[in-house]
């Protein structure tokens, strides 16, 4: 490399004196929101397994009481059943996109008040029935059953015959007006509490 390119490189991504002060401030005030957006936001949670993650949004209570109080909630999280469980990078990769898509969702109040999974999630929720059931399926009924079909419509889903499971059939907060949430961590912080 030249010594002209290396100059011209360095002028690029080191501000000249004077604008300095200016780019620090603005570089602190957008750290310092980004580090507020995690904080209020509960964000670290989602890493987790955690089901009382999913209600860090109002409107999985129905979803997290019917599991809590179903057969699943002894057995299985929610992550056990709505994210992928064949590798590492997979989850990951799924929870950061659907996590994403429902933080902004919640973020801009855009969230349904009827829950409705989409299409990776139904996939998802398919594969992690057939993996925990599987040995208890006839070989004849897993391939009417295979999850690699979904998208094309002409598959049966477990939940087109245990429709109850683990959810109950009604999905909305009007329905489930008394639950109780579970305690979670505060989203205001002791900090600011103190210092008000």
């Amino acid at each position: 490399m030249t010594e002209n390119k290396k100059k011209s490189i360095i002028d690029f991504i080191i501000p000249p004196p004077s604008w300095k002060l200016p780019v620090t401030i603005i570089m602190g005030v957008l750290v310092g929101l980004i580090i507020y957006t995690f904080k209020i936001s509960n964000a670290v949670s989602y890493l987790s397994d955690s089901p009382q993650t999913c209600v860090n949004c109002h409107v999985m209570y129905p979803e997290y009481a019917s599991w809590e109080r179903g057969s699943h909630g002894r057995v299985a999280t929610c992550n056990d059943c709505h994210v992928p469980q064949d590798n590492i990078v997979r989850k990951y990769l799924f929870k950061a996109s659907d996590g994403l898509r429902h933080a902004s969702m919640f973020t801009f109040r855009m969230e349904p008040q009827v829950i409705r999974i989409k299409e990776a999630g139904i996939a998802a929720v398919q594969e992690n029935c057939i993996r925990c059931h599987s040995n208890y399926l006839h070989p004849i009924s897993l391939r009417s059953i295979d999850a690699k079909s979904i998208y094309d419509g002409s598959e049966r889903l477990c939940w087109d015959c245990h429709r109850e499971t683990p959810h109950g059939r009604v999905h909305s907060l009007s329905s489930a007006q008394n639950i109780i949430r579970p305690d979670i961590k505060p989203i205001v912080s002791d900090w600011i509490l103190k210092n008000k």
